[in-house]
């Protein structure tokens, strides 16, 4: 069977001899050679990538039906015009679980493919799918979506869409190409209290936004170490990288307030890493002393901070930090001319309304510049996973597959932020100097029209 591109071995040639020999020149001079220089840019423009086609039925295959497959999957049993015709894991049982849900829903059996990690191909192969997702662990994400556009399928995948700037690229390249879109699944988009924030950052209430600051702040010491789901995989990307690993649920939201790829862009960024103490220290108080877990190095700083300036003068802090003892934030903070708002707990400042110096709660303002989309789904909405977010961002891609809309979020977004990973990584090793960000959409950034105010039944794009 042919072996994922994760345990390919590499062959050496002259390209890639040179490419190393540059690297070496340029740390020796103080500056960060990105990949040949490609990994920055791409010749020629960007081609247009049209609309989903209309159709009364999307017809849908899943791949990697573990915890947030089968979240998505119960959504997609739920969505008028979604139809789940294919299920695919390595893991027998959990095809069986998501086939049984579908039957316990009143709807026909999704046929199942389990026959090893490539049988994706298989599914895909099949001419009745409009749209396939992937909820793999993170390294399988690009294989399956390019495998996807290629047999004429849109493909969604869940966060990163991919790890290094070539995937991003790859990605990239083949939607074009293809004309078939690649999204992916950012939920965070879609909170209740981002999407008000968006609605207050269009109405102005902040006047110009210079800064925003977004991460991924959550204690998953227990999942990575656990035998099952996450942990079968998440922690070993901390052994060999270190950077932002999980950069696009806190800049999600920051790239829709800041305008990112629709009137502006990321310029470059900077990132350090705390040393990597905690995976370490959690093992030796958790596990005994002859269990290999605790042995294990992890190189992932346990604080990451990187930040970014985009080309218009917006500053922006991600922050990674998954490895400490600590409670959940994505801090979610954007700043203007005219005041500031900054989440977990919500706190928000408006020049002229609050009390002069003081913080105070944003519950007089949630009726006023509560986003019409969650007033329109909210009912729909209740009892879906992350507090009804994961519901809503699957329903409005259905809805932009039936009507033949563009998708909220297309692949240019989701090779952007994703490229964060690599670049944080790069930056880190690099002793924190800056690199420079890929411009994904060749200058079509320039023209793009930002993310409007829209309601469930409303495109994102004209």
């Amino acid at each position: 069977m042919e072996k994922p591109s994760s345990e390919r071995k590499p062959e050496v040639n002259r390209r890639d001899f040179l490419k190393g020999a540059a690297a070496s020149a340029g740390a020796a001079m103080g500056v960060v050679v990105l990949e040949g220089c490609a990994g920055l840019t791409r010749v020629g423009p960007a081609a247009a990538i049209p609309a989903f086609k209309p159709r009364d039925v999307v017809r849908i295959g899943f791949v990697g039906v573990g915890g947030m497959g089968t979240n998505h999957c119960n959504n997609l049993l739920k969505i008028e015009g979604a139809e789940l015709r294919a299920v695919c894991d390595i893991v027998p049982e959990k095809v069986a679980h998501v086939q049984r849900l579908a039957e316990q829903a009143g709807k026909p059996k999704p046929v199942g493919y389990s026959a090893g990690p490539w049988d994706f191909k298989r599914m895909c192969d099949r001419e009745d799918l409009d749209l396939v997702y992937t909820a793999t662990p993170w390294e399988w994400h690009v294989p399956v979506c390019l495998y996807a556009m290629k047999t004429g399928k849109h493909a969604a995948t869940e966060v990163p869409a991919a790890m290094t700037l070539e995937e991003c690229w790859q990605l990239v390249e083949t939607s074009e190409q293809t004309g078939r879109h690649a999204i992916m699944m950012e939920n965070c988009c879609y909170d209740r209290s981002e999407m008000m924030v968006l609605n207050m950052v269009r109405k102005g209430l902040f006047g110009e936004i210079v800064h925003a600051a977004g991460g991924y702040l959550h204690d998953l010491r227990a999942l990575k170490f656990s035998s099952a789901g996450e942990g079968l995989w998440r922690r070993a990307h901390g052994w060999r990288l270190d950077g932002n690993l999980y950069p696009t649920h806190g800049l999600g939201p920051l790239a829709w307030y800041t305008n990112i790829n629709r009137g502006d862009r990321f310029d470059f960024l900077v990132s350090m890493s705390s040393a990597a103490r905690g995976m370490q220290a959690y093992a030796a108080e958790h596990f005994p002393p002859d269990d290999p877990r605790r042995k294990e190095k992890s190189v992932l700083g346990d604080v990451n901070t990187t930040l970014m300036r985009t080309v218009n003068g917006v500053s922006i802090m991600l922050q990674h930090d998954t490895n400490l003892p600590r409670p959940y934030s994505r801090i979610n903070l954007v700043q203007g001319t005219k005041g500031i708002f900054r989440g977990f707990p919500d706190q928000i400042y408006v020049e002229g309304r609050s009390k002069e110096h003081e913080w105070e709660s944003p519950e007089a303002y949630r009726k006023e510049f509560a986003h019409p989309l969650w007033v329109t789904m909210e009912e729909k909405a209740k009892g879906a996973g992350h507090g009804g977010m994961d519901f809503i961002e699957d329903y409005r891609l259905i809805k932009a597959l039936r009507h033949g809309w563009y998708p909220d979020l297309d692949v240019y977004d989701a090779a952007t932020w994703s490229a964060v990973v690599d670049l944080s990584v790069k930056s880190v090793a690099g002793r924190s100097r800056p690199v420079d960000f890929p411009d994904f959409t060749r200058g079509k950034w320039k023209t793009t029209p930002a993310i409007p105010i829209f309601d469930a039944d409303q495109p994102c794009r004209a």
